[in-house]
């Protein structure tokens, strides 16, 4: 009976977490619109490194030991490839979807990430792809013309780049599932994450090493500071323990609160106003990337017993 009062709890929390990424997208649009000088460059180099130092602290006082993790070649090269091809993309260019358009669609766009890790999986590892993942594909896709689109056929509802942008945020979701593949099992989840945020942080400094001049308000350093303790800090250490009481696949499933949590909370601070057709395509997208999660149990009980 404890045993499932805690995978309760924790499966409400890890739902929690999720919604806490959503809403961090809120805040990010917020402190877009109080000034120009604001970019999704800076909030992201700022958001990477700030939590960086943060997850690594708590990581060494817990005893994760995180720069004897830096010693191992092969994991310091994934963590290498993990920051610049897997968090960098995932964050800079959700960011720039939210300033080009707005936290739901960003979200959004980024939840259809799995998409590509099936994708590459059937390229690389010949695994097959079913046909529940072809129509899923489809109907996902179809999700994101209405979106696009507002269903009409002559025009775009968002711009070429965030839609551009919103596909390689989904591309960086998946190599951010993917890469660190072969060392998550090997190392705390803190410290992969920790470097791979720093250096990715450093990685943008050293594309763009001069920042903007940041207006110096207590609303931008309130904004800033939810979205790197709300959307980063706090969901993140739910999510790493959660999976010790949540199978993977649940959590997976979860995750759908974060483009809920966006779309929901876009309606309702910012006044975004959805069509028929922006919501046909949002549960399209929402449905076609859970049925991926799916898996034909009395198929399986066949083949292992034939």
């Amino acid at each position: 009976m404890e045993n499932k009062a805690k995978q309760k709890l924790w499966t409400i929390l890890a739902a929690s977490a999720a919604a806490m990424w959503g809403v961090s997208g809120l805040f990010g649009e917020a402190l877009f619109g109080v000034s120009n000088a604001i970019t999704p460059l800076w909030l992201t180099q700022t958001r990477m490194i700030i939590s960086a130092v943060v997850l690594l602290t708590i990581a060494q006082i817990l005893g994760h030991k995180p720069f004897s993790t830096l010693k191992n070649k092969h994991d310091l090269l994934v963590i290498i490839a993990y920051g610049l091809f897997g968090l960098l993309p995932v964050q800079l260019f959700y960011f720039i979807v939210i300033q080009q358009a707005n936290a739901s669609v960003a979200t959004i766009l980024q939840f259809m990430g799995p998409f590509f890790v099936i994708a590459y999986l059937g390229i690389t590892h010949k695994q097959v792809i079913r046909r529940l993942d072809i129509i899923a594909a489809i109907a996902a896709f179809i999700g994101v013309f209405l979106l696009a689109t507002h269903g009409k056929f002559n025009q775009l509802a968002i711009t070429p780049l965030a839609l551009l942008c919103g596909f390689l945020s989904a591309i960086g979701e998946a190599s951010y599932t993917l890469i660190p593949v072969s060392i998550v099992k090997r190392v705390s989840s803190l410290v992969l994450t920790g470097w791979g945020m720093l250096v990715a942080g450093i990685g943008l400094i050293i594309i763009h090493p001069n920042f903007p001049p940041i207006p110096n308000k207590p609303q931008v350093w309130l904004l800033a500071g939810a979205v790197i303790v709300i959307g980063t800090i706090i969901p993140f250490q739910i999510m790493a323990n959660a999976l010790r009481y949540v199978k993977p696949a649940i959590v997976s499933l979860l995750d759908a609160f974060e483009p809920l949590a966006a779309t929901f909370g876009a309606v309702l601070v910012f006044n975004l106003s959805m069509s028929v057709m922006d919501w046909i395509g949002t549960i399209l997208i929402l449905v076609a990337v859970l049925a991926l999660n799916i898996s034909p149990k009395n198929k399986i009980k066949r083949r292992k017993q034939s």
